[in-house]
């Protein structure tokens, strides 16, 4: 018995509301502080995370320049 993917109605709404809106990154000190943080405890994912979140927040975005 196989089921299948079912899309509820409300789900297309949110993703394109989330795609809408801004989302603001916390300052870049805390972004290194976290990437620190991150990598004291061998979390690669955590760092992974942080520096690319560093990077997006120092970094304009496509076209802004």
């Amino acid at each position: 018995m196989s089921r299948s993917y079912i899309r509820r109605p409300t789900e297309l709404a949110a993703i394109r509301a989330a795609s809408r809106s801004a989302r603001p990154l916390p300052p870049v000190p805390a972004l290194l502080a976290a990437l620190l943080e991150a990598n004291e405890r061998r979390d690669r994912e955590g760092v992974q995370l942080c520096a690319h979140r560093v990077v997006r927040a120092s970094e304009p975005e496509v076209g802004e320049a």
